[in-house]
Parts: structure tokens; C-alpha cells; sequence
């Protein structure tokens, strides 16, 4: 988890100047920059108009009696969205475009739940396998015979 967070702290931004480095070498000062607002600007207007129509959604999920999973999980990543188009950037843009695809967030919600499907099938095979030596059979010579050395090295008193 560490290295993706330095990469989003670190890298991210490094990434972000060179492109713009680079787009304003090619395109000019103000191109670049009206390009930058028009992104926020287009994503803003985007996010509203989607947003409604989730919320929309949600409203008639609940009306009939089912739980909105989905449409709480599109809410999230357009609200990721909306945050990456109003970062100025040019990764950032896109990376918040390719989350007003639907085939996008489709993938994307399958990839979260296979994850935690695989990592909650682990936990359980861990937590159902029988253990190979009990807590009593790890330390029965210690507490049957009282003159037998610990694993520790010292030995034990005899009880009373």
C-alpha cells in the first residue's frame, strides 16, 4: 500500500509538471491553461448531471425495497471523478474521464470485489484450518513434569 501512496504524493505531480512542460511547449501558455479550465469546467457540468441521475436511482432503489449498492458505488467513483477533473493536470483529467465510462466502472467495481472475495476466502480457509499443535500440546512436558525446562530456558517452580 506504501509504494501507491508515494506514488500518488511523489510521482504524480512530477508526472503532472512534465506534461504540462510539454503540452505548453507544443500548444502555448494560454491554450494550455484554457484547456485545464475547460476540463473543470466540462467535469463539473458532467458530475452534476450524472450525479442526479444516481441520485435519481438511489431514490427508486429505495422506493422499492432494495438496497442502491450500485448506484452508492457510481456515486463514489464519479465523486472521484469530479475531484481528478478538478485537480489541474492533465493525468488527472484523464484519469477522471475514463471514470464516466460505465464499462470503467463496471471493471472497476468487479476488480474491488474479486479482491475482497479472494482476501475473505483467505481469512476464512486460515481461520477454519485445524491448527497442527494446540496451546496444551505446545506446553504439556512443561506442565506435567514441573522440573522440565521451559522454552524459555528457566524452569518452573513445583505448584503449591
Amino acid at each position: 500500500m506504501l509504494p501507491w501512496i508515494l506514488a500518488a504524493v511523489v510521482i504524480l505531480p512530477i508526472a503532472e509538471i512534465a506534461v504540462f512542460v510539454e503540452i505548453g511547449s507544443q500548444w502555448g501558455l494560454w491554450p494550455t491553461i484554457g484547456t485545464v479550465f475547460a476540463t473543470a469546467v466540462v467535469g463539473s457540468i458532467l458530475i452534476r448531471r450524472q450525479g442526479r441521475n444516481i441520485f435519481n436511482q438511489v431514490q427508486n432503489e429505495l422506493h422499492a425495497g432494495r438496497f442502491p449498492d450500485l448506484q452508492i458505488f457510481d456515486g463514489l467513483t464519479l465523486l472521484i471523478a469530479g475531484a481528478l477533473l478538478l485537480a489541474p493536470g492533465f493525468i488527472t483529467d484523464a484519469a477522471g474521464c475514463l471514470f464516466f465510462i460505465p464499462f470503467i466502472r463496471h471493471f472497476l467495481l468487479t476488480s474491488i470485489a474479486s479482491f475482497f472475495k479472494l482476501r475473505m476466502s483467505a481469512i476464512n480457509r486460515s481461520i477454519s484450518q485445524p491448527r497442527e499443535q494446540t496451546i496444551e500440546g505446545e506446553f504439556a512436558d512443561v506442565t506435567e513434569n514441573h522440573s522440565s525446562p521451559s522454552k524459555f530456558g528457566s524452569k518452573l517452580p513445583p505448584p503449591g
